[in-house]
């Protein structure tokens, strides 16, 4: 079997592996519901029972939907940022945006007991939380951008965006020692994130966002096989670096940004995935890599967030938590076998 045979019969496989996650985790959770009237319910015909149809159609779909574009979303800026820093262990989040999202969050949920009531009240609705987020992740994002024009090496940008985490970090605890209990509960709970609070709307817009990210994202896929052998090889080939850096950092920006505002920082499916794409694929075609990448991140969230329900229980455990148990083993695994395969 050659190559392309072999690639298209895995991305065959995944994508009828990700059709069957989805339709298990729609069908599994507190109220389970049989396969088959998920199936009919998702091709427009009226399910068995009302109220299999009310919740398939108003909670589990739009958090499934949620799931694929935050699985698809952070992989890919995995991916890209991986191959941009040639550092296996770079993530969605190693520029700052996460952290610049959690700063506009806990300015909100811990400070805004220190603004006016009326401003409190917008700020404390969903859709405040949702702004304060995008604010924060882009007012780092305006600060790499200026500071990448001034740099050359993209080590050093790294090295600004570990100290804007840093920064935003320090700034975070300060508000945190100045809060309430409630105040404090308020913001763990976003940040141990969260799919399920979604409307169809709040969908929409992040369909969008992350829509736009991705085709951005496929404008650096050859850009980034020159980068493989190193900026001065791409150079030599006649790629414009700054160009390509600009575009790099903003798809990751809109990916990760987006999704953080929506549903909070998701940990370790940015960082594991795209190494699993490499696994699986055996390339470093970033053409393959990128369409391979958004099938499994799309599983893998799939999959997490079936976990996180607990089919048979009253409570869902945090989505962050089981990423993590996932993904963190994941990771030492994979730096073990190439350790010991090198």
């Amino acid at each position: 079997m050659n190559n392309q045979s072999r690639n298209t019969l895995l991305f065959s496989l995944l994508s009828l592996t990700m059709l069957l996650t989805l339709l298990l985790n729609i069908s599994m959770g507190q109220v389970a519901i049989p396969m088959k009237e998920v199936f009919k319910s998702l091709l427009g015909s009226q399910a068995e029972k009302e109220t299999w149809e009310y919740i398939i159609m108003n909670f589990r779909l739009p958090k499934a939907i949620a799931a694929i574009l935050v699985g698809m979303g952070l992989s890919v800026s995995g991916l890209l940022m991986q191959t941009f820093f040639r550092n296996p262990m770079a993530g969605p989040y190693v520029l700052g945006l996460s952290s610049g999202s959690s700063l506009g969050v806990a300015f909100v949920l811990l400070g805004a007991g220190f603004l006016p009531s009326f401003f409190s009240e917008f700020l404390l609705s969903s859709y405040g939380i949702i702004l304060a987020s995008c604010l924060g992740s882009l007012f780092v994002l305006l600060m790499i951008l200026v500071v990448s024009q001034r740099l050359r090496d993209t080590m050093s940008i790294l090295i600004v965006g570990l100290m804007f985490s840093s920064f935003t970090g320090a700034i975070v605890s300060v508000f945190s020692y100045f809060s309430s209990a409630e105040q404090l509960q308020k913001y763990t709970f976003w940040s141990m994130g969260s799919i399920g609070n979604l409307s169809w709307e709040s969908i929409m817009i992040l369909s969008v966002s992350v829509a736009f990210g991705l085709l951005l994202s496929l404008l650096t896929l050859k850009p980034l096989d020159a980068l493989l052998l190193g900026e001065n090889y791409a150079k030599s080939m006649g790629l414009n670096i700054k160009k390509a850096r600009l575009l790099l950092i903003l798809a990751t920006s809109i990916l990760a940004g987006s999704i953080t505002a929506f549903a909070g920082p998701i940990a370790f499916v940015g960082l594991a995935v795209p190494h699993l794409s490499k696994l699986i694929f055996q390339t470093s075609s970033h053409r393959i890599l990128f369409t391979g990448t958004l099938l499994i991140g799309a599983i893998i969230m799939l999959v997490c967030d079936t976990v996180s329900q607990m089919p048979g229980f009253e409570f869902t455990l945090p989505i962050n938590a089981i990423t993590s148990i996932i993904g963190a083993p994941v990771v030492v695994w994979l730096i073990v076998s190439k350790k010991s395969m090198s």
